[in-house]
């Protein structure tokens, strides 16, 4: 009887629909673009893990969790991405995953694009972030597309120098069906 009031409640609410997807890293990126006096460095991250549960039809029952391994960080100068692995940066001993979780998704006003909400967390920081994000069906999943700018020191990355405070970041996330 437990079961069967259980499965009548999942038919009603959507959730038993709702296909869940792993982010396939090695398909995936992440990158990063910051102004260092007065100059354009872009870098990435790999390492991508996490579960996300989408469906275009049904975005309120959608969820990403998701991370990144702060280790590898590249700018393609090795001097540079130790020094962003060091304490007053990323601080990847103590801190070795960038997670995001979101809160809620809703539709936008353009075709196949929604808009994500959640918490990201860096260096135990946590801050709100939302973003315009786009789902092409893709080989058994999604590919999710999205940009976003956040403040870096509201997660007290690098303190007081020479680099911009805000940098833009782009996901291009190739999920596959679990």
């Amino acid at each position: 009887m437990k079961n069967t009031v259980l499965m009548a409640l999942l038919v009603l609410t959507g959730q038993w629909t709702l296909a869940q997807y792993k982010p396939v890293d090695s398909e995936s990126s992440l990158k990063f673009t910051i102004k260092n006096l007065g100059f354009g460095v872009s870098g990435s991250f790999t390492g991508l893990q996490g579960a996300i549960r989408f469906d275009p039809a049904h975005p309120q029952d959608a969820s990403f969790d998701v991370s990144i391994d702060a280790n590898t960080v590249n700018t393609d100068n090795t001097m540079r991405d130790d020094h962003l692995r060091a304490g007053s940066y990323f601080d990847v001993k103590n801190y070795p995953r960038i997670h995001f979780v979101s809160e809620k998704v809703v539709p936008s006003n353009k075709k196949d694009s929604w808009i994500l909400s959640g918490k990201l967390t860096i260096k135990n920081h946590t801050q709100d972030i939302s973003f315009p994000f786009s789902a092409t069906a893709s080989g058994g999943g999604y590919l999710f597309k999205g940009t976003f700018s956040i403040k870096r020191r509201d997660f007290e990355v690098g303190g007081f120098s020479t680099i911009s405070d805000e940098l833009e970041v782009s996901l291009n996330v190739s999920a596959k069906q679990n």
